[in-house]
């Protein structure tokens, strides 16, 4: 029957420490990037100088996220292991008030007292089993579920390169107009947004809307700063 029920509950990974860094990456970078090209065509009609802003936003985007992003997650983990670290000497001073503390946190689910606090005294025999029991309790994580910074790292200068090429590549192949650029990027944003739908509950057509609006007014909005700065110093 187990065997059966897991056939057909089956989970995506929620804690793996890729997934938030590399949708986030992916929609900064083509979005920064689609923005920041928008803004130097917006105040120059060079070619050149286009590609070249563009090739700088997304090395500059690429190493900054990915250095953010391993200096918040290797934080983050720190704070973790400190806090599970006075959990661990808790258990070992004080295992008394624990194994009734977490007897009580059965009670408190509507378990019996008498078989929770026989449940907690059976699984706290093992102390990896009671820290990891304490710790998703109180902290909601377990020591095997912390976050990694280098996977982290790795996903947001891998996800941020790739979004920031998409609307650098026709210039990179030759374009010379803008619109060719937002073409792309336009695509690239709805169908980014689509393909995040497939791990959260918004409809494809919700999700790529939204991230299309986005990205497309912050496009327009830089463009526009780009023109008025050119037009201010001519």
């Amino acid at each position: 029957m187990s065997e059966r029920a897991e056939a057909h509950h089956q989970h995506r990974d929620v804690a793996g420490g890729w997934l938030r860094p590399s949708v986030f990456g992916a929609m900064d970078g083509l979005v920064s990037n689609f923005a920041l090209i928008a803004g130097v065509a917006g105040g120059t009609g060079d070619p050149g100088i286009i590609a070249l802003a563009g090739v700088a936003g997304l090395a500059a985007g690429a190493f900054s996220m990915a250095g953010g992003e391993y200096v918040s997650v290797a934080s983050q983990r720190e704070l973790a292991l400190r806090e599970i670290k006075v959990e661990a000497r808790e258990l070992a001073h004080h295992p008394d008030e624990e194994l009734e503390e977490l007897a009580r946190s059965f009670t408190d689910r509507g378990v019996d007292p008498a078989l929770a606090a026989e449940v907690a005294r059976q699984l706290s025999r093992d102390p990896e089993q009671a820290l990891e029991l304490h710790t998703r309790n109180e902290l909601g994580m377990t020591p095997r579920d912390l976050p990694k910074p280098k996977v982290a790292a790795v996903s947001s200068f891998l996800s941020f390169g790739l979004g920031a090429a998409l609307p650098l590549l026709p210039y990179l192949f030759g374009a010379v107009e803008l619109w060719v650029s937002a073409v792309v990027s336009c695509l690239a944003l709805f169908g980014a947004g689509a393909i995040v739908s497939a791990v959260t509950a918004r409809s494809w057509w919700y999700s790529g809307l939204r991230q299309l609006v986005v990205g497309s007014v912050a496009a327009a909005l830089t463009f526009a700063l780009g023109h008025a700065i050119e037009g201010a110093t001519l």
